[in-house]
């Protein structure tokens, strides 16, 4: 039980993430995920909450597996081609985690995702937290358009909209 990890997460402020993600911010995430959906057949979604509640702190989950929980919880895998990319956001860890269906997952490595959390967990430390998020936003956008470049009557499967939990 690492309780660094945890005084974070118990005692973190109310409305920490609507400072960090402001109600304008959410809508450049979304109206970049609706343009960035133009260039390709796969579906992003980006989901974003504070802290990890007590039960799971105390089970030590990480964000890896509360994203996972989240991807289900959203159904991001609801799509046809089982390109559903999940964007997480974990505030309290300073930790994105990106998780991705089994058909776009087949297409690109470990590694690329990993290089594009890296660059957003970076932009969080600056403080850059709507820029980090947007970079993020493109960087998957390219991966999902070079595997699934878009084509005429496409359809938008899963909500634009940012998730707060």
């Amino acid at each position: 039980m690492n309780l660094t990890r945890m005084a974070r997460h118990l005692f973190a402020m109310p409305g920490a993430l609507a400072r960090r993600l402001p109600t304008a911010a959410m809508a450049a995430i979304e109206k970049a995920i609706a343009r960035s959906e133009t260039s390709h057949r796969g579906e992003i979604r980006f989901a974003a909450e504070a802290t990890l509640d007590t039960a799971a702190l105390f089970a030590s989950r990480s964000a890896r597996e509360r994203a996972i929980d989240v991807f289900s919880e959203l159904r991001v895998w609801d799509t046809e081609e089982n390109n559903g990319v999940l964007l997480y956001l974990l505030l309290a860890d300073h930790d994105i985690e990106i998780v991705a269906d089994r058909g776009i997952s087949a297409k690109v490595t470990p590694a690329e995702w990993e290089q594009i959390c890296r660059r957003m967990e970076a932009a969080l430390r600056r403080g850059e937290f709507e820029q980090g998020i947007l970079a993020g936003v493109e960087d998957i956008s390219r991966l999902l358009a070079r595997y699934y470049p878009a084509t005429s009557g496409g359809v938008n499967e899963l909500s634009d909209k940012p998730v707060i939990l």
